[in-house]
């Protein structure tokens, strides 16, 4: 069994870092390199940056921001935002990143996948997947939640895992920012369907939330931003407590 991760998020708006509920009502939280820094040391597993405008604002992510971030870090960095093509991967392995993550661009053109895999390895490509409850369903959203799709939030995970992805992370937009908990249904639903890593995200708040994901779905991460940018959790002391629930983690 896959060893859990402890992942903070940087989303990023004009380059710094924001966070805000159910992807709205955005707020500063900080430098995204003093965040990244002390993540690192606090005993992060992994970072994840996500330029949250880019694919909106039709450009490309800042790569020298990625460059200065990665500089200061030797634990994993997964990099999302306005990525659709092979040179955009490579620009930004090139400044650092070790992983990268597509969501609008895999939507619009699901051979995408197939050719970033190919040219990268499947270790490489995460795909992220921003789903919604609406009217029952369970329906994936792209463009930073703005535009939802028609495509069936669990149909989409396997096409995602089938065409070569390493590893969804999938964010609950009922949950983000909320601080009500993982989405626990949605999480289980996909990873009962697929064999790739899933990362949590989206709810976030108490210790317990991220017990209840490690213990009730098979998630081998949970993602996190709010909680851990304004000091609502630490990470050495997250890290301990699962710790002491047998929760095996990297």
């Amino acid at each position: 069994m896959l060893k859990k991760r402890i992942i903070p998020c940087l989303d990023i708006k004009d380059e710094i870092t924001v966070k805000g509920i159910n992807f709205e009502g955005l707020r500063n939280a900080g430098d995204p390199v003093e965040l990244a820094k002390r993540y690192e040391r606090e005993g992060a597993d992994e970072l994840v940056f996500l330029d949250i405008t880019a694919t909106l604002e039709e450009r490309k992510t800042f790569a020298e921001l990625v460059q200065k971030i990665a500089s200061e870090l030797s634990i994993p960095f997964t990099v999302g935002g306005g990525i659709s093509t092979v040179e955009d991967v490579r620009r930004l392995l090139e400044a650092g990143a070790d992983k990268i993550s597509i969501n609008s661009s895999a939507v619009k053109n699901p051979t995408l996948i197939s050719v970033l895999a190919k040219e990268f390895g499947s270790q490489c490509i995460v795909v992220a997947i921003d789903t919604k409850l609406v009217n029952g369903s369970d329906w994936v959203h792209i463009k930073g939640g703005r535009e939802i799709t028609e495509l069936k939030t669990t149909h989409w995970a396997k096409k995602v895992e089938e065409l070569g992805a390493g590893e969804i992370l999938l964010t609950s937009m009922d949950g983000d920012g909320t601080k009500n908990g993982f989405d626990l249904r949605i999480t289980k639903d996909i990873l009962d369907l697929i064999n790739i890593p899933v990362i949590a995200s989206g709810g976030a708040g108490k210790t317990e939330d991220f017990e209840q994901v490690f213990m009730k779905t098979k998630a081998s991460g949970a993602l996190a931003a709010s909680i851990f940018h304004f000091g609502e959790i630490g990470i050495k002391n997250l890290k301990r407590e699962l710790k002491s629930k047998k929760i095996s983690l990297r």
